[in-house]
């Protein structure tokens, strides 16, 4: 979701900025506007005295503008931080009795677990994904089950061996998991 988010607001913001980059760039190097826009030539302004005082009067314009301004600058602090949050654990902090713990790269546990899940009796595809913190994850999976496979066998047989082979060998105290379920698409079968 947030990549085609990224994509499509870079891409319109790119848009915006090339055409009125590149025109007031063609204006100020000497070509001739079209007379419908907001330039006259290379020594005209963006926005002329007149035009600034001639809303100072209405009560409304300005403070719309700034809640305007303040909207977008908002919306672009929230994009910032979505872009440097970080969504998968890099890596899982094993204790192993010492005092000292060891390291467990991240992607290295999603793909046993995914591994193992997908050797499950009716699971066709398995995706795994580690959030939360390093010694604290949370598990986000995701099964592709079979035609024939029964959903609440699949999802017990997924606690009680995958994720739970997966929490004692890194000596988690728990390992919590959201399980998202999806079926294969199959014909339907005859009847006879």
């Amino acid at each position: 979701m947030l990549k085609t988010v990224n994509r499509v607001v870079l891409g319109l913001l790119g848009l915006v900025l090339l055409v009125l980059g590149g025109s007031v760039l063609a204006i100020g190097l000497g070509a001739s506007p079209p007379s419908w826009w907001v330039h006259d030539g290379k020594r005209d302004v963006l926005l002329s005295e007149a035009d600034r005082d001639r809303w100072r009067d209405d009560g409304w314009f300005w403070p719309t503008v700034i809640g305007v301004l303040a909207v977008c600058v908002l919306l672009a602090l929230w994009w910032l931080s979505a872009q440097l949050r970080r969504r998968r654990l890099a890596e899982v902090l094993v204790e192993t009795g010492d005092g000292e713990g060891a390291l467990l790269r991240g992607r290295a546990l999603e793909n046993v677990l995914a591994g193992e899940a997908e050797s499950l009796e009716g699971v066709q595809r398995a995706a795994v994904s580690l959030t939360g913190r390093r010694n604290a994850p949370e598990a986000r999976v995701s099964l592709l089950l079979e035609p024939h496979a029964t959903p609440g066998e699949a999802l017990h047989r997924l606690s009680a061996e995958a994720l739970a082979h997966a929490r004692d060998s890194a000596g988690l105290a728990k390992l919590p998991a959201v399980v998202q379920l999806r079926a294969v698409k199959h014909r339907a079968e005859r009847v006879s």
